[in-house]
């Protein structure tokens, strides 16, 4: 029989594929003899059985839920109802990869109207007692029945505004029995019926309800936001009580081991007394520094910083603990990896090889390959920010960055304006994981309330996401839609900056500047570089493009696109006449002008790559995008190339295309019209015999597009060669070049071993060879893309992500094929994917040499290709 339940003292942190990171974790530091109060796991297997039954429990569940609830009563020496050792407990989600808030917790579970008054005779203290049953109302109404959470929070605020309590300490017993009368009354009007008195009862209920959270809206959202697979599952984690509510020598509290912001190494977070855990990260109360708790609770503090040193330590990273204090006696209820800024994770890697915890090969599997890009992101202009305007300097620092974006007040509305391409703030009192769609459509998040470990700060800092919290001198009305600050008032629509570095906020849109990377930066990417097996390159055919590739560690270009140069306006008009020319002479004509260009673009690329290899694509595309389309263009068009109207639009019906992108294109042009690559050619090879006279040798490598025969590519290659022979021989010089093909035809793959003869080196276009295997238009695949992953027709995108059965298969046989037939021959990938960290992972299994993607994605695609060579190429291929 499958073992469903496993005791805390039964698991270790290995199992997390089985008991949830949550409840390995929590294993683990049973092992290892810390204060973790008792429990047991229901796994992932559970959870996945229970969806796959249509939401019924497995009868084997069942039975062990029984055996199991006997045994941790007898180790904890309490039950369910008893008078004199009343057993409460927790029921916490937890899957194997964290995701903070986007699942369901209830606290308190086991009381009902008789033990809430055992519970306040055992500890002497009703207020304490009915606080716990008010919360254990709430949540449970909310996660078990779906009573939305403002039916018992309007009654609650309410209460406290009549009364005139400040807090939520400051209600007396009697009046939380009151409220508590008041909540039980909620479950008759909103679900029909009671709240469950039997305990056994509450926690069948609360694990099918956790069970069920799993496929809520915003866990689906956060999982594909995240690529977090839909089909792990999530553990449910049992656990003892412990109370940081019960007086003021209580409290709870989050902290990391280390700044999650900065890196700094220090001990980092925040502790709510006479509270539980949901206060501090749903942000309703402010927090204090987790070093007050020295002052307060001096023995306690410095057994919480041996903890922590201790578990950071034992898991070789920054640690995210989460604590209670019940009565100066201190409790660890998990911990895990804590999610940081791209900052901190560099700086924490390279602390941590210094310090001899981890190695360099450890400290580059540290670091998550997306968060790579937050630290290429652009910051405020120093300068600008001199004359901005402040609205609040009071924020929280949550998540660092520079957003600049129009306020908007609820998550619908974030998401609407995102989808009409306007760039939003969303401002909120507090958010919580209902919001979890608007922060991904924000471009930064801002609060009133909550710490640096809030809902907001934690959810932003992992998304990459700017975020300033805490922003005590605010106040944001979602009701009137209006920010009250100091200086004035906002509405919805007026534009703001944030500075999430700094915790600043700014009237109008800031200029930024480029991010500076820091000697942890590159120090981290000199390791990832050693560690690599990929070479990087980049596509890039500006100047500026190319030298931030190569700041970014590039090892050459892997591509140039020439028609991106074809496009200034001297250049169009050139094109285009070189296009309706109606013989050979004319087209020359047009191509010797746009010859000139092309020679002191391609020498000013060949310059900044010097001796490293530049491969530039000869021309691509249909033609026809190279004409104009609206009347005033034609018009316009037709004067500067003095040819009647009529006649431009007879030439461009002619040229027209039932489907472009499988017509006269890439190779296509150059058999039919030759002069067209010679040009390019001459350009190349002049440009480059230029740069040798004055000292500076270059490596170009000429690709010629979209083959699908041998033949194609041996006819284009013999006119290539001949007249470059012909430019050396007049030059007296000569200059190492190659001449390649770019494989994005299923045929090409195909036929690879003989390509690979005739070639020097492949480049697969996994763009194109993505359409043309699929049969997608890449254009018009967002069409229906969407639909075909929510229906689980498709995992992935295959253009953002390697279509691993199909395209990749193709990719696989094509390499093997070519590497046989030519071992020298250098292979590489060009198109989109060759910057994506999944399809890296597969391409570092195979004999290629190089992945080139765009220069700002150039630093993660070099850790993305160390990751898989230190996992040792456990992917299957």
């Amino acid at each position: 029989m499958t073992k469903y339940i496993y005791a805390f003292d039964e698991g270790q942190k290995s199992m997390k594929d089985l008991l949830g990171g949550k409840g390995a974790n929590l294993a683990e530091m049973k092992r290892l003899g810390l204060p973790v109060p008792d429990g047991f796991t229901l796994t992932t297997e559970a959870c996945i059985e229970y969806l796959k039954h249509g939401s019924k429990v497995p009868e084997a569940l069942s039975e062990q839920l029984n055996s199991q609830l006997a045994a941790f009563s007898q180790r904890t020496e309490k039950s369910f109802s008893s008078e004199e050792q009343l057993l409460l407990v927790s029921v916490r989600s937890g899957a194997k990869i964290s995701m903070p808030g986007m699942m369901d917790t209830i606290l308190n579970l086991g009381l009902n109207d008789d033990n809430m008054k055992k519970l306040a005779a055992k500890t002497n203290d009703a207020r304490f007692a009915y606080d716990c049953y008010r919360r254990l109302l709430q949540m449970f109404g909310e996660v078990v029945y779906g009573i939305p959470m403002n039916a018992f929070d309007t009654y609650f605020n309410a209460y406290k505004t009549q009364h005139e309590y400040q807090n939520d300490a400051d209600i007396p017993a009697e009046g939380l029995q009151e409220i508590c009368e008041h909540f039980k009354g909620v479950y008759l009007d909103e679900v029909y019926k009671p709240f469950p008195q039997e305990p056994f009862d509450q926690l069948t209920e609360a694990i099918e309800a956790v069970f069920k959270s799993w496929d809520n809206d915003r866990a689906r959202v956060y999982r594909e936001l995240n690529e977090i697979p839909h089909d792990i599952g999530t553990a449910v984690n049992i656990q003892e009580m412990v109370f940081g509510n019960s007086g003021e020598r209580s409290g709870t509290g989050v902290a990391f081991t280390r700044n999650p912001v900065t890196g700094e190494a220090k001990l980092f977070g925040e502790y709510l007394l006479n509270a539980q855990g949901e206060d501090v990260v749903a942000g309703i109360r402010t927090p204090k520094d987790i070093e007050s708790l020295k002052d307060q609770m001096p023995h306690v503090h410095q057994q919480f910083v041996d903890v922590s040193q201790r578990l950071e330590t034992h898991y070789k990273d920054m640690q995210d603990i989460e604590f209670t204090i019940e009565n100066e006696q201190l409790y660890i209820l998990q911990t895990r990896n804590g999610k940081r800024t791209a900052n901190a994770a560099i700086h924490i890697a390279v602390d941590l090889v210094e310090e001899g915890v981890i190695t360099k090969e450890e400290a580059v599997m540290n670091v998550e390959v997306k968060s790579i890009d937050q630290l290429l992101h652009p910051n405020f202009d120093k300068t600008a920010l001199d004359h901005a305007s402040v609205i609040s300097k009071l924020g929280l620092p949550a998540s660092p960055g520079a957003a600049s974006g129009k306020i908007v007040f609820s998550a619908e509305i974030a998401k609407i304006q995102f989808e009409q391409g306007e760039s939003v703030i969303l401002m909120r009192p507090e958010t919580s994981p209902e919001d979890i769609e608007g922060m991904v459509a924000s471009e930064a998040i801002v609060t009133t309330h909550g710490g640096m470990t809030s809902h907001a700060a934690v959810v932003a800092r992992g998304m990459g996401k700017c975020c300033v919290t805490g922003c005590s001198d605010l106040e944001i009305n979602v009701v009137d839609k209006v920010v009250n600050y100091p200086g004035g008032t906002l509405h919805e629509g007026d534009m703001i900056s944030v500075d999430g570095a700094q915790g600043d906020i700014y009237v109008g849109e800031v200029e930024t500047m480029k991010a500076e990377r820091s000697e942890a930066f590159e120090q981290f990417m000199e390791w990832s570089d050693g560690v690599a097996k990929l070479d990087v390159r980049m596509n890039a055919e500006t100047p500026q493009d190319i030298q931030a590739g190569y700041q970014f560690g590039a090892k050459g270009i892997g591509l140039v696109r020439t028609e991106h140069m074809f496009f200034g306006p001297e250049r169009l008009v050139e094109m285009r006449r070189f296009i309706l020319s109606d013989t050979q002479d004319k087209r020359i004509a047009a191509l010797n002008e746009i010859k000139r260009y092309q020679t002191a673009d391609f020498e000013e690329i060949l310059k900044l790559s010097g001796e490293r290899p530049t491969i530039i694509r000869l021309l691509d595309p249909p033609l026809h995008e190279f004409l104009p389309k609206s009347t005033e263009e034609k018009s316009s068009v037709a004067g500067q190339l003095n040819v009647p109207v009529k006649t431009l639009e007879q030439y461009i019906e002619n040229l027209n295309e039932v489907n472009p992108m499988l017509g006269h294109r890439g190779c296509r042009l150059a058999i039919t019209y030759p002069e067209l690559y010679v040009m390019q050619v001459e350009a190349i090879m002049e440009s480059a015999l230029r740069l040798k006279a004055q000292g500076i040798d270059c490596q170009p490598e000429i690709m010629i597009p979209l083959v699908s025969t041998v033949a194609e590519f041996t006819t284009l290659k013999t006119q290539i060669t001949e007249r470059i022979e012909v430019l050396q021989q007049e030059a007296g010089e000569s200059v190492n070049y190659l001449i390649g093909t770019m494989i994005e035809t299923p045929r090409a793959c195909l036929i690879a071993g003989d390509l690979a003869k005739e070639c020097d080196f492949f480049s697969f276009g996994t763009n194109d060879l993505t359409q043309l295997t699929f049969g997608f238009s890449r254009d018009d695949a967002g069409k229906f893309i969407g639909a075909y992953s929510e229906q689980g027709i498709i995992d992935i995108d295959p253009f953002q992500t390697l279509d691993v059965e199909g395209v990749g298969q193709l990719v696989k046989v094509a390499t093997e094929q070519a590497k046989a037939a030519n071992p020298t021959l250098k292979i590489g990938v060009c198109g989109e994917l060759g910057g994506d960290h999944k399809s890296i992972q597969y391409f570092n299994n195979l004999d290629i040499d190089y992945v080139s993607c765009s220069p700002y994605r150039v630093p993660g695609a070099l850790l993305s290709t160390a990751q898989s060579e230190v996992e040792g190429g456990r992917l299957r291929v």
